[in-house]
């Protein structure tokens, strides 16, 4: 009689869900309490505790503002995370091998590094506006190709999206500073901004999980497009509200003046430079973890709920997110650079660690989680320095600029990954022919 051997498919435990959302909401609630009760300066969406006194027409204006922006950028945020979350599953679906999806990750990736490094230089000229509604009708385009074709284009699909994910990394963001200027709101508000758009973009990230898996239903075969009309209907909501609400005023110098202060901007100021290298380290070290680390946590055939694991990485950024206050304007006053410097020190440790030696399941996503905590802060304090360092009317050429380095070593390990699959089937074929 033979032994029937069952397989335990790994799964977080509920408590980590609850600890991470739990420990992020309270530390969103418990801020103003601790700030006030200290006498330091409080985050500006909590007026009434403390801190520099504003009139309640202009805070009421600025609460306005930025509530329609983070509105309207969580819905991007929804956007990117449907295509993405959903990519993978869509190949897997129609049967597309790995070998192949390689072959879509670097034509995307070149994409990326031959034009999407240009456009946010185009921004700055023709204005962050018309690039928000592309990333929007890039999106849109995707979305209307496979309902109509009913079967996925890696080659469009891939260089599109990499085009809208270039486009988003910059293009919502330089908007809201310049518009935030313009209409003459303090600058110390921004920093709330920045980490509510680190919140609120891992949030979205974890509802596009949810709305795809609720569109897509139990038979993958009758809801497999649904997700794309999902994506459909949320660029045209996007692109309605961009066009009737987005105001802005374009470039008034000439394209030369604006070479040469990007030039002088970038190359010439040495913090400038660091703030660059810093952003192409995260983007790089965000990008390689996220294409490896499903292929880390199932090693050696062990089986997982990856679907699970997910909602735990976003949950644990959105933490992280949260501790910015704490440590930029509440009791702890840390300077900018010295939270970026322990937080690219420990996500570094924990990335040494996990490329050391084999680890458990449980041992990989607390690694992982603790990593996507210091990329939670990482996010909104580069963008602090951003608005200190980059006048507005360049920031949008020095981040695509500043990713274009991290790109191009995305593509050189996407080729090196591609190479390794290549000589692992030419070893097998040639396997196979000598046990013949």
């Amino acid at each position: 009689m033979g032994v029937v051997i069952e397989s335990e498919v790994w799964e977080p435990k509920p408590q980590l869900y609850l600890f991470l959302f739990f420990s992020s909401f309270l530390s969103i609630f418990l801020f103003p309490y601790f700030s006030s009760k200290s006498n330091k300066t409080t985050s500006s969406i909590y007026p009434d505790l403390g801190g520099i006194v504003s009139t309640p027409s202009s805070q009421s204006s600025f609460l306005r503002f930025q509530t329609s922006f983070l509105f309207i950028f969580s819905l991007a945020s929804l956007n990117e995370g449907i295509q993405s979350v959903f990519g993978e599953f869509e190949y897997a679906y129609y049967g597309i091998s790995r070998e192949q999806v390689l072959v879509y990750f670097c034509v995307g990736s070149a994409s990326a590094l031959l034009f999407g490094t240009f456009f946010g230089m185009l921004s700055d000229v023709i204005g962050p506006k018309k690039i928000c509604i592309t990333f929007c009708f890039l999106h849109l385009f995707v979305g209307i190709w496979k309902n109509v074709t009913m079967h996925i284009s890696g080659w469009i699909a891939s260089i599109c999206l990499a085009l809208a994910s270039s486009a988003f990394s910059f293009c919502f963001e330089t908007w809201m500073v310049t518009e935030h200027e313009k209409l003459g709101h303090r600058q110390d508000m921004l920093s709330d901004t920045f980490w509510l758009m680190a919140f609120f973009e891992s949030a979205s990230l974890i509802g596009s999980q949810v709305l795809g898996n609720s569109l897509i239903g139990a038979s993958a075969q009758k809801g497999i497009g649904f997700p794309s009309i999902a994506v459909v209907f949320l660029s045209v909501m996007i692109i309605i509200y961009i066009g009737r609400n987005w105001k802005e005023t374009p470039l008034t110098g000439g394209v030369k003046d604006y070479a040469i202060a990007l030039n002088a901007c970038i190359f010439h100021d040495k913090k400038v430079c660091l703030l660059a290298f810093a952003q192409a380290c995260l983007h790089f070290s965000t990008t390689v973890l996220w294409i490896l680390w499903a292929p880390t946590i199932v090693a050696d055939g062990r089986e997982v709920h990856l679907g699970l694991i997910y909602p735990c990485l976003m949950g644990a950024r959105m933490l992280g997110s949260t501790a910015v206050p704490w440590f930029h304007s509440g009791f702890l006053q840390v300077q900018i650079e010295d939270c970026l410097i322990f937080a690219f020190s420990a996500a570094g440790l924990v990335l040494s660690i996990v490329a050391y030696d084999y680890q458990e399941i449980g041992t990989l996503l607390t690694l992982f989680c603790f990593f996507h905590v210091c990329v939670g802060i990482i996010l909104p304090s580069l963008a602090r320095l951003r608005t200190m360092y980059v006048p507005n009317e360049l920031r949008g050429g020095m981040i695509s600029l500043s990713l274009s380095p991290a790109n191009a070593a995305i593509l050189f390990v996407l080729v090196q990954v591609r190479m390794l699959f290549l000589f692992a089937d030419t070893q097998s074929h040639k396997n196979n022919i000598l046990k013949l």
